[in-house]
């Protein structure tokens, strides 16, 4: 089993159980998915920037991303409805929280001048969103074989009630959030 899993049933779930009160273990706020995601603009003029990011999103995830496309047309944007734009990759289980752990461990503390994340990108719902500037900060990613850099958003779906207890959540994951 891997440790983060361990430490959130040996030590979060009666942590949390203790401080609100839960009487049954389901109750206790966990971990649903985390949903990797990675806009691709210049995907519609040019299709080996999205192969790149296809490629570069697989490495990072360790599972084969889904190719996204644009829901409407917007002539500003030169965008057609239905056109490729992006690619994003769902982890559950296990894959989860070995991502989560490789983030944690690995990924964030290889940021420059990083002070923690922010404590106020909750959604109000208990998920969390977390915007990386670049891919090149996480181990798999060859600097050499880079297209061109371009960031992700990593949303953390949790099953909790409100931001403070995905807050309390997270933290004792280990995710570092700012003071």
């Amino acid at each position: 089993m891997n440790r983060l899993k361990e430490k959130y049933l040996k030590e979060i779930v009666p942590n949390l159980m203790k401080e609100y009160k839960y009487t049954t273990v389901m109750e206790v706020p966990k971990i649903d998915k985390i949903v990797i995601n990675m806009g691709v603009g210049e995907a519609t003029t040019n299709s080996k920037l999205l192969e790149a990011a296809v490629r570069d999103l697989e490495l990072i995830a360790g599972a084969k991303p889904v190719i996204t496309k644009a829901k409407k047309s917007i002539a500003g944007f030169k965008l057609r409805e239905g056109s490729p734009i992006g690619c994003k990759v769902t982890l559950r289980g296990e894959a989860m929280y070995t991502f989560l752990e490789k983030l944690i461990r690995v990924v964030l503390p290889r940021v420059r001048d990083f002070r923690g994340v922010s404590p106020k990108s909750f959604d109000g719902r208990g998920n969390y969103t977390l915007g990386l500037t670049e891919q090149l900060i996480f181990p798999e990613i060859v600097f050499d074989e880079v297209v061109r850099t371009r960031g992700m958003d990593i949303v953390i779906v949790t099953t909790a009630k409100n931001n403070e207890e995905a807050l309390h959540l997270l933290t004792g994951m280990g995710i570092p959030f700012r003071k």
